[in-house]
């Protein structure tokens, strides 16, 4: 018997470990995958479904080689329970003494040099930011690593926080005074040090594109590359091999080189005034444009008749403030930084305004929130980029994920990142979805592009809420069509005497929210794309899910758009080599919310019924579990109504 076999079977090492463990063969299946990636240096493309056990099947192959790994994940919080709770278990589980690292990125670890100079300042937006830095304080002056994540009772989100990190912008490297023990450094020496390091995606990709710019390499040289959460990698990665400046950047570099002028160089007046006019051109830069969120590509920015002047003067004052920087550099480190970030800002300026090189093709595109403008040039492919790093060196990679391929087909994602050879690897949940879960695809639903479809999406969900007593999940494409069913429903639940929590994405952080939700018990949540994936809801608390339309990608965003025209030209199919996909894989993240344990049983409810209607649908429906289906309310109903009995759905079919 092979040793990993023997790990994963039902008398294994994760037997005595792991309460409640049992044997999967899809596990192991994928663990041998993996073991046959990392010995022979080769790309896997791993598509595990939930229940699998994903995270087990990769560490213990890549443990068990001996060499070097870094493995990636989607989210700071991904992050921290791959390495505070899996890691360690399958540590325990093979008794291995490799040493492990975490490495973020370098907002998340208290600056003390950023901590101190705020704290000498004073000067703070809000006024319960002085308190919180003095407990930030306090936490810095005994903590090991300086992750913010370890500061109990600290909330992440207190605004005190932006004054004691530092960013890559106002970072002073080794000329800092807090060099030798800055928390960053020290993250970064135990990652070269470790033989596994555990990253997210976005310090991955800002590492990969660092290097490229002969920044001294983050993450250590390693054997093996895991990549979990791969489904999101396309995305990240185009921006980070893509470029974006905003006016907040501006303003922030203003706002700095304004104090450090009256502290550093009050001789020198005109340093002074320049900021401050480079802080008010960056403002009426955002004011050449409406208050309401906007996107715009270049060629739309004609009907913004103040928007050329702003940028004139934008421009013109930033090169004016970094010659005046540039005569003050030598005074002092911090502010040479500003007159280093100053010509960075410029470059990036500089690039932005530059014409398009056909062989790298971009968009240029514009995005404002309430306070800020947006500059981007998001690249429309990032596969070269990406596959050029496949091939650089012998290393093996390993891109799993719940949600890869297209019924079994890995073409879209291939197309994405560039990978020209891997092998591929689909294993199927171990959970039995024809009797734990229905699908259910609602007749009579108004079509998704008429003025009244939010309407018909609630009206066709109550009676599902009522059977099902709440413990609901509603997830919206749009945050308006979000906004205008809270209304619809507030309303439905008043009429109706009911005392469902209703619970909405915004109105609290997401974790708060969530913990709400499992904490009632009969709460139905509203959320958007934050709750399509990436939350582990086991358990009664969240027995439906329903979706109000098919995750088609809005063809009027400028980088949709784009893709679209682009490939056009190429004589490609964007529909259906696109968009489709990207739909198929969205819908199945949403699904995958539902049914989390062999013992959970839900009803994932799919409101548009292009996913009976239309030709495409099959495709669709063949991408999501194999749940009993069936458009008819009162099979949903007999599913709630056996719920007590334990008893499996009936066998019905989408028509």
């Amino acid at each position: 018997m092979s040793d990993l076999k023997r790990i994963f079977s039902p008398a294994g090492a994760f037997a005595e470990e792991l309460p409640g463990w049992r044997a999967r063969p899809q596990q192991l299946a994928m663990a041998e995958a993996v073991e046959r990636a990392v010995a022979g240096n080769s790309v896997l493309l791993a598509e595990a479904g939930t229940g699998t056990g994903k995270t087990l099947a990769y560490l213990i192959p890549a443990l068990l080689s001996g060499g070097k790994v870094v493995i990636s994940t989607g989210t700071k919080a991904l992050q921290d329970q791959l390495f505070h709770r899996d890691l360690p278990a399958a540590r325990r589980a093979l008794k291995s003494p490799v040493k492990v690292a975490l490495l973020k990125g370098r907002a998340n670890y208290v600056c003390h040099h950023h901590l101190e100079r705020n704290l000498s300042d004073g000067r703070f937006a809000n006024r319960d930011d002085p308190k919180w830095l003095a407990k930030i304080a306090s936490f810095a002056k005994v903590s090991s690593s300086g992750d913010r994540a370890e500061a109990d009772g600290i909330p992440e989100d207190a605004t005190a926080w932006q004054y004691a990190v530092s960013s890559r912008d106002n970072c002073l490297g080794s000329e800092c005074s807090h060099y030798k023990n800055c928390f960053v450094m020290a993250a970064r020496k135990a990652a070269l040090d470790a033989e596994v390091v555990v990253v997210n995606h976005h310090l991955f990709f800002a590492d990969l594109w660092l290097k490229d710019e002969g920044v001294a390499e983050l993450l250590p040289a390693c054997n093996t590359v895991i990549l979990d959460e791969a489904h999101q990698l396309a995305e990240t990665a185009a921006q980070f091999f893509g470029e974006t400046l905003s006016t907040a950047q501006l303003i922030e570099l203003a706002n700095d080189t304004k104090r450090l002028a009256a502290v550093k160089a009050g001789d020198f007046p005109a340093l002074r005034r320049s900021a401050e006019e480079l802080g008010k051109v960056a403002r009426d830069l955002r004011l050449a444009f409406p208050q309401n969120p906007v996107k715009s590509t270049l060629a739309e920015l004609k009907r913004y008749d103040k928007w050329p002047d702003a940028l004139k003067a934008a421009s013109h004052t930033l090169e004016e403030l970094t010659k005046l920087l540039a005569t003050q550099a030598e005074r002092d480190a911090d502010l040479n930084n500003c007159f280093e970030r100053a010509q960075a800002v410029q470059g990036t300026l500089a690039s932005w305004q530059r014409a398009d090189d056909p062989d790298t093709p971009r968009v240029r595109w514009l995005e404002t929130t309430m306070s800020s403008l947006l500059m981007h040039a998001t690249p429309l492919s990032v596969g070269a980029m990406f596959g050029a790093k496949l091939t650089e060196r012998a290393q093996a990679w390993i891109l799993t994920s719940a949600t890869l391929a297209v019924g079994g087909d890995f073409t879209h994602l291939k197309t994405r990142l560039g990978i020209e050879e891997a092998e591929t690897l689909c294993v199927d949940s171990p959970f039995d979805y024809p009797r734990q879960g229905v699908l259910y695809v609602p007749q009579g639903v108004s079509a998704p592009n008429t003025p009244e479809f939010t309407e018909s999406v609630v009206n066709a969900a109550l009676p599902v809420l009522e059977v099902s007593g709440g413990r609901a999940f509603i997830l919206f494409t749009s945050l308006r069509a979000l906004e205008k069913a809270r209304g619809l429903l507030i309303d439905a639940f008043k009429s109706r005497g009911w005392d469902y929590p209703l619970l909405v994405q915004g109105d609290a952080p997401k974790n708060e929210l969530l913990a709400r939700f499992q904490q009632a018990g009969n709460a139905v949540l509203l959320g958007s794309q934050s709750f399509w994936e990436g939350v582990d809801m086991p358990g009664d608390a969240l027995s439906v899910v329903i979706i109000d339309k098919l995750p088609f990608q809005p063809p009027d965003d400028p980088v949709v758009a784009a893709r679209i025209a682009q490939a056009e030209k190429n004589g490609g199919k964007p529909f259906m080599d696109y968009q489709l996909p990207h739909a198929a894989l969205s819908l199945k993240q949403g699904a995958g919310r539902l049914i989390r344990t062999e013992t959970d049983r839900g009803v994932l409810m799919i409101c548009d019924t292009r996913l009976a209607d239309k030709p495409y649908g099959k495709l669709l429906l063949n991408s999501l579990p194999a749940m009993t289906r069936t458009r008819k309310l009162e099979v949903v109903a007999r599913f709630f109504a056996a719920e007590a009995q334990g008893k499996g759905a009936d066998a019905e079919t989408v028509e």
